[in-house]
């Protein structure tokens, strides 16, 4: 498992490297600065600014700069927040995001097994098709669409929840999530009835049942185990996309979080700020898919035989 885990996080590197490199030199390349939308200030001043910001140094070398204050764990200043570092900026709201997405997974997890584990109990009734004809319109519909259709029916028409904020009202936190949830409780929703459907065809489930135990138990006990281990190999890129796919939630329900810093930061041209914060989604995605992939190898001894075969 170690050889795994460090195999694993070596194979990481390059990754981050090209995403870094790629990254860096993609918003360089755009046309105009982090001042060139500024009110007009005299050429002195945004010489100033540059060169406070190294930003008159040719790109090989800011990016070399770049490279050197990374290693020491700084994404650097902000440039449209004087006075505040991305690091601050970053972790400071980091935790907004994060009780977000741990809200939309638990809305997704819910109701996409739930939902999986009835379609898988009768396949093709309509108790399978209705709620997978549900998740099929979950995965179609995105959440720049989803949302203002929730906060319109229910923030809006009914007036039954707050349609912006996190924290201050009750209820506030429901619309955001069940938008940000929604497409991944479609996913889950199909994974758990692929996986109860191949699990409910194993020898161990018929003699379960010819040993005459009740139905629910021969589901929950034994069943659920291998039927969901789909959905726990991507419960961890799912919480990583949660979290990097805030963005459009957070901006569209007026949420401090770390999301709608990094919208703001790609229109006021915030290099150092979109630098940081895709690093750091780069990072989240890759440990959050290496954390699922040591769960399902801890869960299903076949996965641990097969890793141990492949490194002897």
């Amino acid at each position: 498992m170690l050889k795994f885990i460090s195999g694993r996080l070596l194979q990481a590197i390059p990754v981050l490297f090209i995403v870094i490199t790629a990254t860096f030199f993609l918003i360089h390349s755009a046309p105009g600065g982090p001042f060139s939308a500024d009110r007009a200030v005299p050429a002195q001043v945004i010489k100033a600014l540059n060169a406070r910001y190294h930003l008159d140094q040719p790109v090989w070398q800011q990016y070399l700069t770049y490279l050197g204050d990374l290693a020491q764990g700084d994404f650097g200043p902000s440039f449209k927040f004087p006075g505040r570092s991305v690091n601050e900026m970053i972790f400071g709201s980091l935790g907004t995001t994060a009780e977000l997405g741990l809200y939309a997974m638990l809305v997704a997890v819910i109701i996409g097994v739930l939902a999986g584990v009835v379609a898988a109990l009768k396949p093709n009734t309509a108790q399978d098709y209705v709620p997978m004809s549900v998740a099929m319109v979950g995965i179609c519909m995105p959440s720049f669409l989803l949302g203002p259709l929730l906060v319109l029916v229910f923030g809006i028409y009914l007036e039954w929840l707050p349609i912006s904020g996190w924290g201050d009202i009750p209820g506030d936190k429901i619309l955001p999530a069940i938008t940000l949830g929604a497409s991944y409780a479609a996913y889950i929703a199909r994974l758990s009835r692929g996986g109860m459907l191949e699990v409910m065809t194993q020898d161990y489930i018929r003699t379960a049942r010819a040993k005459g135990l009740p139905e629910h138990i021969v589901i929950i006990k034994h069943a659920l185990r291998g039927g969901l281990m789909p959905v726990i190999a991507f419960l961890g890129p799912a919480f990583a996309g949660l979290l990097a796919g805030s963005f459009v939630v957070e901006t569209i329900f007026q949420i401090p979080g770390l999301g709608r810093f990094y919208v703001q930061a790609a229109f006021n041209r915030d290099y150092t700020m979109i630098m940081g914060t895709t690093i750091f989604f780069s990072v989240t995605i890759i440990l959050f898919n290496l954390l699922s992939d040591i769960l399902a190898t801890w869960i299903n001894p076949k996965l641990r035989h097969q890793s141990g075969g492949a490194e002897s």
